[in-house]
């Protein structure tokens, strides 16, 4: 695929499937209303660290996907695939950060928000997650990219990060 068409996929994409999990059902889980919990000397701090982990989930979703575009040369689509394996940037260090990323970022709202219906749906999403990467995902990108994905699965965690990047 082309940089442009899978730009413009891509763009969509984020707002339909990150939008959807990482902000727009937190949303209606709890309206994003402020609860306390706990006690201000535990809640503010709590929430700083929230809002740094949502701020960097935002974040690493968006490089990641920018990553499939600009690397890739496609989306992160399973139905339009990058036509080549992305094992730049972010996916140096761990194999799925946009899914650690999206998972941050909703556990941040339920920091930031004192929500604990957010952390059950956070290990909800992960679950489901986990499940999808390790029954679709990965034996999709063995097909695929064959001894390279398995050298790159041999090197770099999956869920979490390293601190020696993988060199291809």
């Amino acid at each position: 695929m082309r940089r442009t068409p899978a730009a413009i996929v891509s763009s969509a994409f984020f707002v339909a499937a990150p939008g959807t999990f990482a902000v727009l059902v937190p949303y209606w889980i709890g309206g994003w209303r402020m609860r306390d919990p706990f006690p201000d000397p535990v809640m503010i701090p709590l929430k700083a660290l929230g809002a740094i982990l949502a701020l960097a989930g935002l974040a690493v979703v968006v490089s990641a996907f920018v990553r499939f575009v600009v690397e890739g040369l496609g989306t992160p689509i399973p139905v339009a695939p990058p036509d080549r394996l992305v094992v730049g940037g972010l996916y140096r260090y761990v194999r799925n950060p946009m899914y650690v990323a999206l998972l941050a970022a909703v556990i941040g709202q339920a920091m930031i928000f004192g929500d604990p219906w957010l952390l059950g749906y956070a290990a909800v999403v992960a679950a489901v997650t986990y499940t999808f990467v390790r029954l679709y995902e990965e034996p999709n990108l063995r097909r695929r990219f064959g001894a390279d994905y398995e050298r790159y699965r041999a090197r770099v965690p999956g869920w979490w990060p390293t601190v020696h990047p993988y060199r291809s």
